[in-house]
C-alpha cells in the first residue's frame, strides 16, 4: 500500500492522491500542465495535528506540558501525519478518501480523515480529526506547493487580509495584529470572511483557493513555487489558539481550489 498511486478524473483535470507519502496530493494536471512542484516532500500535504511553527515544539494540555520532536529546530513544525503513510477508506473515479490514526509522537488516540474530491474545474480537500477518548488540542490545515510558473509569466498573488500576524525573530507569531505588509511571505493572515485568494499566471489559468477558516499563510520566498495554506489556526495556534477535538464535536476543515482558463 506504502507507494499506492491514485489518479482521478474530471474532464481535462487529473489528480494525483499519494497515500503513502503522507496523505498527500501528488499533482494536479489542468489540460495537461503541471500546477504544482513535483518532488516526495512538495505536492500538497496535509498539516494535521498542527500547522506551521509550534514553539519549542511544545504544547500545554491542561496541566501537562507535550513535547514534539523538533524537525525544524528549535521548533516542531506541519503536525506528524505528513511523514506517516495513511490508509485508503475508499476511491472512484474522482473521489478519495484517506484515513491516518494518530499515534506516537502525539500523545493522544484519534484519526484523521481526508476527503479528496475532483470535479471538472475545481478540487475539493475535506479533513476532520475524531477522538473516541479525551479531548485534546488540534489544528487541520493544507500546504500545497504551486509552480511559481507555467511557461509564460510568473504568477501573481492576489487577496485582501483584515490583518497580519506580526512575526517575530523566531518567525513565530508575537500576538500582535498589523497592517498587511508587501511581500515576499513567510506569513500568517487572518480573512475572517473566510480564506480567498486569487493566483493568476496571466494569459493562462487563474485559481482560487478558499475556505471557510480565517487564517491564511502565505509562503513565497522559494524561486520555484508560492504555497497558499488555509488552516483552522496561526502557527503556534495550539498554544495561542486551542481548537478543542473532543468525542462529540470532530475538527472538521474544507478548502476549494477553483480554476478558470484565461
Amino acid at each position: 500500500m506504502s507507494n499506492e498511486h491514485i489518479t482521478l478524473t474530471a474532464g481535462d483535470a487529473e489528480v494525483d492522491v499519494l497515500p503513502g507519502n503522507g496523505g498527500r496530493i501528488g499533482g494536479l494536471r489542468i489540460g495537461g500542465v503541471e500546477l504544482l512542484r513535483q518532488g516526495e516532500k512538495f505536492g500538497c500535504f496535509p498539516m494535521v495535528p498542527w500547522c506551521g511553527r509550534l514553539r519549542d515544539g511544545r504544547f500545554r494540555d491542561g496541566a501537562a506540558v507535550r513535547q514534539m520532536p523538533l524537525n525544524a529546530p528549535p521548533h516542531a513544525i506541519h503536525g506528524t501525519a505528513r511523514n506517516s503513510p495513511w490508509h485508503t477508506a475508499r476511491k472512484s473515479t474522482d473521489e478519495a478518501v484517506l484515513t491516518y490514526d494518530l499515534t506516537d509522537p502525539w500523545p493522544y488516540p484519534g484519526r484523521v480523515t481526508q476527503q479528496v474530491v475532483l470535479g471538472e474545474e475545481s478540487l475539493t480537500l475535506t479533513m476532520g480529526v475524531e477522538t473516541y477518548e479525551s479531548s485534546y488540542p488540534a489544528q487541520i490545515g493544507w500546504h500545497p506547493w504551486f509552480l511559481r510558473n507555467l511557461g509564460g509569466e510568473d504568477v501573481t498573488i492576489g487577496f485582501e487580509p483584515a490583518w497580519q500576524e506580526e512575526r517575530g525573530e523566531d518567525h513565530l507569531p508575537t500576538g500582535r495584529r498589523i497592517g498587511p505588509r508587501p511581500g515576499p511571505w513567510d506569513d500568517c493572515f487572518g480573512m475572517p470572511g473566510g480564506v480567498d485568494v486569487t493566483l493568476t499566471w496571466p494569459g493562462q489559468l487563474q485559481l482560487k483557493v478558499t475556505s471557510r477558516e480565517e487564517w491564511v499563510v502565505v509562503y513565497d520566498e522559494q524561486d520555484e513555487a508560492v504555497c497558499v495554506e488555509p488552516q483552522t489556526g496561526p502557527p503556534d495556534g495550539l498554544n495561542t489558539h486551542p481548537r478543542l477535538v473532543t468525542p462529540l464535536e470532530p475538527l472538521e476543515a474544507s478548502t476549494t481550489w477553483t480554476w478558470t482558463r484565461l
